[in-house]
């Protein structure tokens, strides 16, 4: 066995990042990833001992000469991540949010994600649970490190982690889609048809895509990017000096807006952004020409923002423990107290606000009218505390072929993909009729093995000309 181990570190914030390719007999494993982490690992067997030899030289040359070096590992320190530092104040509103139940996770929650069939939520302990919208617990995930963010992409949901990757939870077992570079301290993401677009701590936006490959990055305008979202027409990124509109190609810069105070967390609808700052305003942006279509003045910094359908509510959390409801002009409809910290996030959906806050809970609100009106009376139901099951199901991500569950054939209507080599980077194909075998599948790089088959639920169709699996993934014996 021969075993190489190299580091690429550079001052002033650039990468921190090991390459450790090992050879046993005709079997070369490649590990990489930020300094610090145990990384991800890919596999690749040869003809010959001499032929995975030789791959190995080759790999090792490739990051040499990229600035790779020979390396101890252990004696370089893992790069610090930055979390979010917030503070939250009492709410000085006169009453409390009618709070119908409420989960406390145990540790500050950023990420939260409301679908048909459940509400999402992920802490900084790396726990991500799934509940009823009635509160109910169903499922927790074990990830690595610390949620930062909760996003959906159609069916797809995916949670970005400090410790620089992005997983796919749609599936029961969980699993790294994309590995972002070491050099981006990760502040906020949004994934749109497949491309992984990430806002950072110094004001760059990355663009990733389905391959997880590197497409663009900008510097931005400004440092601190908490917010970026995206749809057809562009990437729209926030940051210390307000937001800033790119074609999604990365070659044009479509508007600029400036706002008062830096972007704190950003909303979009079909034909507008939303930007909470620090100087206590929600600014509508529109996305056709970067104006300021209208403004929602809070009373504290603006942590997070969220819109009814079409923008016909605007709510807001602040850093001292308040939600508001505007109207789409502007006027202020109401003012209450969480009764859990401030909103770090939020979302809108069939007149209840579920927000995620500074205690590590996920509040359900009724925002219906007639239950804020009581609320403003002082009426409020007694909000339900949700416990955890103590069989609750726990899932943590596949981080090798081995904890794949294998078949030995495929069920009926099951799609099966194949691992192929192509101009030295493993792809997946479709094998089964029906589908274009020229396109690539969103795969997890950790369980690509050459020749290796899998059986997939279902394949969905991206615009761009890729596959994603939909549903469970199981090795073909």
């Amino acid at each position: 066995m021969s075993k190489t181990y190299l580091e690429l570190s550079q001052d002033g914030g650039g990468a921190h990042k090991f390459y450790e390719v090992t050879v046993v007999g005709q079997v070369v494993s490649v590990r990489y990833g930020r300094i610090g982490s145990d990384g991800q690992t890919q596999t690749s067997t040869f003809p010959t001992a001499e032929k995975a030899q030789a791959a190995a030289t080759k790999k090792i040359g490739e990051k040499v000469r990229k600035g790779y070096a020979p390396a101890v590992q252990g004696q370089r320190a893992p790069r610090a991540v930055t979390r979010r530092q917030v503070t939250s104040a009492p709410s000085t509103a006169r009453a409390t949010a009618p709070v119908l139940w409420r989960f406390r996770t145990g540790s500050a929650a950023f990420g939260i994600h409301i679908d048909d069939d459940r509400c999402w939520v992920g802490n900084q302990a790396g726990d991500v649970y799934t509940l009823a919208h009635g509160g109910e617990v169903l499922a927790r995930y074990q990830l690595p490190d610390g949620v930062k963010c909760l996003v959906a992409d159609d069916f797809w949901i995916y949670a970005g982690c400090d410790d620089g990757r992005v997983y796919d939870l749609s599936s029961k077992l969980p699993f790294a889609a994309y590995d972002i570079a070491a050099d981006v301290d990760i502040f906020w993401l949004d994934i749109h048809e497949g491309v992984l677009n990430v806002s950072d701590y110094a004001g760059r936006l990355t663009v990733i895509d389905h391959e997880d490959e590197h497409q663009w990055a900008r510097g931005g305008r400004g440092e601190h990017a908490w917010m970026v979202r995206a749809d057809d027409r562009a990437v729209y990124h926030g940051h210390s000096r307000g937001v800033t509109a790119h074609s999604t190609d990365g070659t044009t810069e479509l508007w600029h807006t400036p706002t008062k105070g830096g972007v704190l967390f950003g909303w979009q609808e079909d034909d507008a952004v939303y930007a909470g700052t620090s100087h206590q305003v929600v600014h509508r942006i529109s996305k056709q020409t970067g104006a300021t279509e209208a403004t929602y003045r809070c009373d504290s910094s603006v942590y997070s923002c969220a819109t009814s359908p079409g923008g016909r509510y605007v709510f807001a959390g602040d850093s001292a423990s308040s939600v508001y409801c505007f109207d789409r002009d502007g006027t202020r409809l109401w003012k209450l107290g969480t009764g859990s910290g401030s909103a770090l996030s939020m979302q809108y959906r069939d007149e209840r606000l579920y927000l995620v806050t500074t205690d590590g809970s996920l509040v359900c609100v009724d925002a219906s009218e007639a239950a804020v009106t009581a609320a403003q009376q002082g009426s409020v139901p007694v909000a339900r505390d949700i416990k955890l099951s103590a069989a609750l199901p726990t899932y943590a991500p596949a981080t090798a072929l081995a904890s794949v569950t294998t078949v030995t054939a495929a069920p009926a209507g099951a799609v099966i993909v194949e691992c192929v080599q192509e101009g030295g980077r493993t792809r997946v194909h479709v094998v089964s009729d029906g589908y274009e075998r020229s396109w690539n599948v969103q795969f997890p790089r950790a369980i690509r093995e050459p020749g290796a088959r899998y059986v997939v639920d279902s394949l969905h169709a991206a615009s761009s000309g890729f596959y994603r699996v939909r549903g469970d993934i199981r090795r073909l014996q």
